[in-house]
């Protein structure tokens, strides 16, 4: 019988995620991902309203 699930890889090594800490492969990994967050290494592009800002003259 055929698992309907597919194979992923963990973000942070890129080894197959475990059912148990998916999407990562470990408990390492995990942590290392929290890390970042806590850390703010990541970050998403802000976007400026051209509407918002002030009009040049």
């Amino acid at each position: 019988m055929m698992s309907d699930e597919k194979t992923v890889a963990c973000p942070i090594c890129g080894k197959a995620a475990e059912a148990r800490y998916k999407p990562f492969c470990s408990t390492r990994c995990a942590d290392v991902d929290l890390h970042r967050w806590l850390n703010e290494s990541y970050r998403a592009p802000a976007v400026e309203d051209p509407e918002g800002l002030p009009e040049e003259e």
